[in-house]
């Protein structure tokens, strides 16, 4: 059975639902977080400011504890001790009880003792001076001090325990007795605002992911149609075997546009090798035919008729056919992906020894001019020896008088040329030549046998050693075969 998630498009839905659902939570954590962060800095701000302003008030300078005006409002608690943790004054809420749990003794940033402020008479000229011990003492007479207590304090009340940032600030009152005054705000409405935060981005999270998913869906959809619709044309072309056919192109210059091209060339470089080699094996069995039929003739003659039997005619047929046969499989062979054995092949020795064994049954003596310093290539020395016996084939067949074989270094390169004076090739045959079972028309006249595969033979191999062979003019008439191979490093 095929898995949910086996196609990419739900892949990709998943992947990218995964994706932004982790970058929305740590989004959220990290927005809880500044938030929370941000409420108690203002809830801790506001008991400040409530803290400073009761302690900076005139009643409270003057001693007049008992006349301040406290905020009585809900989620505002203000509570006033002396140096000795007597409390002096308290809210509504916190009327009748004593000294904060936390704040006994409280300690506040720049007092000398835990509730024990020390008092720092005024300087004459009224001056509270610019020592850095300044944060070292209580406040002077008759001022409220500049530091400031912070701390998240639970209270009790009403039998429910609630959180409340407290500041708390001290003073000293015109006679020289110091006072601290605690203030807090409740923490409730902060953490119900992070609570309403949290439960909406909760709720919002499922369908936020649910429309990731199905846009991710419908995108991918859209943009793997193509992909689809090459899937489906190779399908057709696979079933009806016609290789004719294309995959539609997109009109965009995306990967999957580059997708369709590739496959586009790979189709047509699977026709073209499908024709050829269709092509080859018609071929080679029209040549296969003519000495076969030959041989067969001859034998029932000479079954009937014993007197008659040529065996000269029958020998020329069998090694037509056994070259035709060893031709062709080569051609198997090179087709197949064979590649040459990787051994130093010497070329000038390799044209010696050649022109030496065809001295004998050559038509016309090769001149030959070879530079012995021409460096050594790496190849098969018996298919590099069959391709120069191919073109001094093909030279002594065109030939008028002479053929040449040269053998020299062209920079990194080594060439070898094979060169006769005969009518050489028109141009726009000059790559005929070299396709399978092509025969021009002098060639035809002259050639007793030639099956047409001794240039294509050649120029394969050649090619399968990473080297060129090509067909030009020769200097004085004729045609020129170049073969050009790399050196070995």
């Amino acid at each position: 059975m095929p898995s949910a998630f086996a196609s990419v498009r739900a892949r990709a839905a998943l992947a990218a639902t995964l994706v932004v659902s982790v970058a929305l939570v740590a989004a959220g954590i990290a927005v809880v977080a500044v938030l929370r962060h941000n409420l108690a800095d203002r809830a801790s701000l506001e008991s400040e400011v409530t803290a400073r302003r009761v302690a900076g008030s005139r009643t409270a300078l003057n001693g007049n504890f008992g006349s301040l005006d406290l905020p009585d409002d809900d989620g505002r608690l203000v509570q006033v001790a002396d140096s000795s943790g007597r409390v002096l004054a308290a809210g509504e809420d916190l009327h009748g009880r004593g000294l904060l749990a936390d704040y006994a003794p409280a300690r506040v940033p720049g007092s000398t003792a835990p509730g024990h402020p020390s008092v720092r008479e005024d300087d004459d000229d009224g001056d509270d001076g610019d020592d850095d011990d300044d944060h070292d003492t209580a406040p002077a007479r008759g001022k409220a001090g500049t530091d400031v207590d912070r701390r998240t304090v639970a209270v009790e009340l009403a039998g429910d325990t609630h959180d409340y940032a407290f500041a708390a600030v001290q003073g000293t009152t015109y006679d020289g007795h110091g006072y601290t005054v605690y203030a807090g705000t409740s923490l409730e409405g902060s953490q119900a605002t992070l609570g309403q935060v949290t439960r909406s981005m909760l709720i919002g999270l499922p369908f936020l992911l649910a429309v990731v998913a199905a846009v991710t869906w419908l995108v991918t959809r859209r943009a793997l149609r193509p992909v689809e619709s090459i899937r489906v044309e190779m399908a057709e072309i696979t079933h009806s075997g016609d290789l004719a056919r294309r995959v539609p192109e997109p009109a965009s210059h995306d990967e999957i546009a580059r997708l369709a091209r590739t496959t586009n060339a790979t189709l047509a470089a699977l026709e073209r090798s499908v024709e050829r080699q269709h092509r080859f094996v018609a071929d080679a069995s029209h040549e296969l035919r003519s000495p076969i039929a030959s041989l067969r003739t001859q034998l029932e003659v000479a079954d009937q008729h014993r007197e008659l039997l040529d065996t000269a005619d029958l020998l020329h047929d069998v090694v037509r056919l056994q070259h035709l046969a060893a031709d062709l499989l080569l051609l198997a062979r090179l087709d197949a992906g064979e590649r040459p054995a990787g051994a130093l092949v010497d070329l000038a020795a390799l044209v010696r020894e050649e022109v030496a064994q065809r001295a004998s049954t050559d038509r016309v003596t090769p001149a030959v001019t070879v530079d012995d310093s021409a460096p050594e290539v790496k190849g098969s020395r018996t298919q590099l020896s069959r391709v120069l016996g191919n073109l001094l084939d093909n030279a002594q067949r065109h030939a008028a008088s002479a053929v040449t074989v040269t053998v020299g270094a062209v920079g990194d390169a080594v060439l070898l040329s094979v060169a006769d004076d005969g009518h050489g090739v028109a141009p726009a045959d000059r790559e005929r030549v070299f396709e399978r079972f092509v025969r021009l028309d002098e060639a035809r006249g002259r050639d007793e046998g030639g099956a047409g595969l001794g240039l294509a033979i050649a120029r394969d191999v050649v090619q399968h050693h990473g080297g060129t062979l090509t067909l030009t003019d020769a200097p004085d008439g004729g045609a020129v075969f170049q073969v050009r191979l790399v050196r070995a490093r």
